[in-house]
């Protein structure tokens, strides 16, 4: 067993959240060395079986068509605000960037090199130089470590941890077999293995036993994409985030190529194909994709201001403890600041569209019910905006989120669309409209409809974070039907993205099932219909899940996570719903930051500290990186814990 000294830390996941553990702790460290406290000497071991800063998910060997899902100004790993004790080194992404033209790091690659000359502070960078980015700020970090600090990187899995009884601390298990004795540990894990779903682990051994491809959930960069060969039918199952990764593997990756048409936005590509692309039919239970991010110059609209759930309202929902409900508290003043931010959006862009008594009647209701007043606002809202509003031109929330059901029924009642062809020329219109409202960025109503709902995703994630609300409105309400709403319309792809797959579309390369699809194997082959497509359905030798793994941690393949569930150093968070029935949750049960998972017994395990997407069941929405200049609380909250995680280790 090895002896790690008089303060011992052992990170588990050198990935950018076990960096910013890291970096809170040697900063923490020379600041209190600077300020005469006594630190004593602090030995940091970080156990990862990859590269410490880009860890797994941001490997830079990956191909160059993963992009992030952030513009440039967005990431940074090391802290801006917020916290006491100043980086020792490492700045935000977008000041690496611009730094690189013209004092470049000897470790770019050509590729990096390349992208960096063709990217500015609004475009999206790769995953790939994302990692090179980490990796750079994991050596300025190394370089410039306080006295009486030392780090030790161990290339390999950690399997257990389990309490030293006699030492005091904890043990550490390396999957190679060495030990690492711990007076603190922190688990920074981010994406691990999962487990499949019943329906997926049948849809799998179905496969195998008829000699067909099933590609399980998984980080992309992980797939053998080799193994679905040209020309044939490839069934695709999601059309989230990962969905535009599998398109970029088998088109661009596979030398095809995306040429300007010169048209306007949503008609502005077309793709030269290579030969050697298959036929790919994406599914979904929307049946189109996720919505396109609008082309803006700040990752929320800069003339938005949240005029309803702003900080008086938040301070007033905070003071109310873990008693507020998400539909009764919070979503009725984010429903108005969305629908305030669509028709002044409106009424600048398209005046002819409105009356001139539109707003201030609007502005009126909007505030009906807010101190008192008539709560009934909701009903005469239809009234007010048929006055007001030309046809086609009122906000419809929940057609936003399923596009496809504008559609009328067919006269027999049973089906919307007539053909996969019919379908496929409506997908069309509506990603060509989607990528046109992404050009026009806060010129857009919808898109500014979107923006306001995603900065009320960042005030609402605080709030959760706080135990602002109750557990049956966190399992019914926000998780319940708010979360893949909001995922649907503010998490899309950056707008290029959109535009290829309409250009995929036109070419014939790419096709849709349908909503509500159904997946079954039949004769021999998998098939993809939908209830919404009176047409055959489609038939494939291949599908594809496109899925991150499940961050459930009762279904982890994480030997790590298993074990200390298994030996009651951690547990699942149990909620209760409506009916008062528990419910076990996707994340851990841990105490109020910094973190502690909670043993068997309920009680915060001293010593042992989680980070990240283990935390989901007390944080919505952990997977998102740190926000260089963070306008919302929410936006730094990672470092936020990495520093105090660190300043308790170093307490």
């Amino acid at each position: 067993m090895d002896s790690l000294g008089e303060q011992s830390v052992v990170i588990v996941g050198a990935g950018p959240r076990g960096s910013s553990v890291m970096e809170r702790l040697l900063a923490q460290h020379a600041h209190l060395a600077g300020q005469g406290g006594g630190t004593g000497r602090l030995d940091i071991h970080l156990v990862d079986p990859f590269p410490p800063g880009p860890g797994h998910v941001w490997r830079t060997e990956q191909s160059r068509l993963y992009l992030m899902n952030t513009q440039s100004f967005f990431p940074t790993l090391i802290p801006d605000q917020g916290v006491v004790a100043p980086p020792l080194a490492g700045c935000s992404f977008n000041q690496w960037r611009v730094a690189q033209q013209t004092a470049p790091w000897s470790q770019l690659s050509e590729g990096d090199t390349m992208e960096l000359a063709g990217l500015g502070p609004s475009n999206f960078p790769s995953r790939a130089l994302y990692g090179r980015y980490l990796g750079w700020c994991f050596a300025q970090l190394t370089e410039n470590m306080p006295e009486g600090v030392s780090l030790t990187v161990h290339a390999a899995e950690a399997e257990r941890v389990v309490r030293d009884d006699e030492n005091g601390g904890f043990d550490v298990v390396l999957a190679d077999g060495e030990r690492l004795s711990a007076d603190k540990v922190v688990l920074a894990l981010g994406h691990v293995e999962s487990e499949l779903s019943p329906a997926q682990h049948e849809l799998r051994e179905d496969a195998r036993s008829h000699g067909l491809t099933y590609l399980p959930p998984a980080v992309p960069n992980d797939v053998d994409w080799d193994r679905l060969p040209p020309g044939e039918t490839v069934l695709v199952r999601g059309m989230g985030l990962n969905f535009f990764d599998v398109l970029g593997q088998l088109t661009e990756g596979r030398g095809g190529a995306f040429e300007p048409t010169g048209l306007p936005a949503g008609e502005a590509l077309r793709y030269v194909a290579s030969g050697r692309e298959p036929v790919i039919v994406g599914a979904s239970r929307r049946g189109t994709p996720y919505r396109a991010k609008a082309e803006l110059a700040s990752y929320y609209p800069q003339s938005l201001t949240l005029r309803f759930l702003g900080e008086d309202a938040v301070a007033a929902i905070r003071a109310m403890g873990a008693t507020a409900g998400f539909d009764h508290d919070i979503w009725p003043l984010l429903h108005r600041d969305t629908l305030w931010a669509y028709y002044t959006t409106l009424a600048r862009t398209r005046p002819e569209t409105v009356s001139l008594q539109l707003l201030p009647e609007l502005d009126a209701l909007l505030h009906e019910g807010l101190d008192g007043g008539d709560p009934a606002w909701v009903p005469r809202l239809k009234e007010l905006l048929g006055r007001h509003v030309q046809d086609g031109h009122v906000l419809d929330l929940q057609g936003l989120a399923r596009p496809l059901a504008r559609h009328p029924l067919r006269a027999s009642g049973e089906h919307r669309f007539p053909s996969h062809q019919a379908l496929d020329a409506a997908v069309l219109d509506y990603l060509a409209a989607d990528a046109a409202g992404s050009a026009r960025g806060e010129e857009d109503p919808i898109k500014m409809a979107i923006g306001a709902l995603n900065a009320g995703r960042a005030i609402i994630k605080s709030l959760v974070a706080d135990r602002g609300i109750t557990q049956e409105s966190w399992l019914g309400e926000l998780r319940g039907w708010f979360e893949g709403f909001v995922e649907g319309l503010a998490s899309g792809p950056p707008a290029v993205r959109v535009e290829q797959l309409a250009a995929l579309v036109r070419a014939g390369v790419v096709h849709f099932a349908g909503p509500d699809p159904v997946f079954r194997i039949k004769h021999g082959l998998f098939t993809a219909s939908s209830p919404w497509v009176a047409d055959t359905p489609w038939q494939a030798r291949h599908l594809v899940e496109a899925l991150a793994p499940a961050n459930n941690v009762r279904s982890s393949e994480s030997e790590l996570l298993r074990h200390l569930m298994d030996d009651g150093l951690a547990r699942p968070r149990l909620m209760l719903a409506s009916d008062g029935e528990p419910v076990v949750t996707s994340g851990l049960d841990v105490s109020a930051p910094p973190y502690r998972p909670l043993d068997a017994t309920g009680a915060p395990v001293d010593g042992l500290y989680v980070l990240g997407l283990q935390l989901s069941s007390v944080q919505w929405g952990t997977a998102i990186a740190a926000e260089a200049s963070a306008k919302y609380r929410s936006g730094h909250r990672t470092v936020l814990d990495a520093d105090a995680i660190a300043a308790a280790i170093l307490a």
